[in-house]
């Protein structure tokens, strides 16, 4: 085998160990930009192609920003060849949505008390998703990603004071949308 094999393997190596252990991280964030499935994979997708194409030239920040930063823009770059800013879900996407297992589970204490967290999880991933795009993105990256303010900033390109600004719009929103929900729900049963 010649050199350049070797090398081109060492490299796929050190890329594998390094950034697959964020696929979900990027997933997550993918899904919720992208509004969809298989959006969201073919995203994915190609940030990862991009980071392998561009990983000699890594040096940091962390490895979790750096693919985030790359996600973000592979999804604006297809929202602008598609022509628009945003991509709307259809409600199959959003019933597909609401079916899937969240990534943690706990032990549930009762039927009645796994009912109530899936309607709850259900919620919660309808009230993002319906989000505007910059706080659906800045909630997505600081409570699911678990990204400090300052990787925030790093990742989509804005001040901190504007990452700060955007989480406390975001979860006054969806603070509202949820009391919201919970009325016209409380409000509905007999």
């Amino acid at each position: 085998m010649t050199g350049d094999g070797n090398a081109e393997q060492d490299k796929a190596r050190r890329f594998r160990d390094a950034a697959l252990p964020y696929l979900d991280d990027v997933f997550a964030l993918a899904r919720y930009l992208m509004r969809n499935a298989p959006d969201a994979e073919d995203a994915v997708q190609e940030c990862y192609l991009r980071a392998l194409r561009h990983f000699d030239s890594y040096r940091g920040p962390a490895m979790k920003p750096w693919l985030l930063a790359i996600l973000r823009n592979v999804c604006n770059a297809e929202f602008a060849r598609r022509g628009r800013l945003d991509v709307g879900a259809d409600d199959a996407e959003t019933e597909q949505t609401a079916e899937q297992q969240p990534m943690w589970q706990e032990a549930q204490a009762s039927p009645e008390a796994g009912l109530l967290r899936r309607h709850d999880d259900e919620t919660i991933r309808r009230l993002i998703a319906a989000l505007p795009q910059p706080f659906r993105e800045t909630i997505v990256l600081r409570e699911v990603n678990d990204l400090s303010y300052q990787e925030i900033a790093a990742v989509a390109g804005v001040p901190v004071g504007t990452v700060m600004s955007r989480l406390a719009r975001a979860r006054a929103m969806l603070r509202s949308a949820w009391n919201a929900a919970e009325g016209s729900t409380a409000g509905a049963t007999p």
